[in-house]
């Protein structure tokens, strides 16, 4: 094989990835931007709301703000959480839902896509159809 045809394909190689690094950048950033007001928004007060009706019927749970993130905690045991944060890690940034919580001695953990909609188009009753799917583990003991 010619050098100058390793040359090229090498060099349309790394002109192809900064193309699609600058391209991820610039998604991560326009989510970002997205996500502050969402946050403020849609998902904290959902989460407060949520919780307030936990506590009405006798289960104690608390929302925290952790670092561009929400979580909904229970005051029994700090491993027993939701939490809804930005994931800017893959092709393609999303909403992503992380569960823990303790059975017996074990710590179960889950992580998924909260939705697979771009974070202006979640609205609060997507948030609530989340917590509510994640809160039945929670609610059936």
């Amino acid at each position: 094989m010619e050098i100058s045809v390793v040359k090229q394909r090498v060099n349309e190689t790394i002109e192809r990835a900064k193309r699609t690094a600058a391209g991820r950048r610039a998604r991560n950033d326009e989510a970002a931007r997205a996500y502050q007001p969402f946050l403020d928004q849609v998902a904290i007060p959902v989460f407060r709301q949520v919780a307030s009706v936990l506590k009405a019927a006798g289960y104690a749970f608390t929302v925290f703000t952790p670092g561009g993130a929400v979580r909904l905690m229970s005051d029994r045991t700090a491993e027993d959480f939701i939490e809804l944060s930005l994931d800017t890690s893959g092709e393609q940034p999303q909403l992503l839902c992380h569960t823990s919580r303790m059975r017996g001695r074990r710590l179960v953990e889950e992580e998924h896509p909260a939705s697979n909609r771009a974070i202006e188009e979640i609205t609060s009753e997507d948030v609530l159809a989340v917590l509510l799917r994640e809160i039945e583990p929670f609610v059936s003991r």
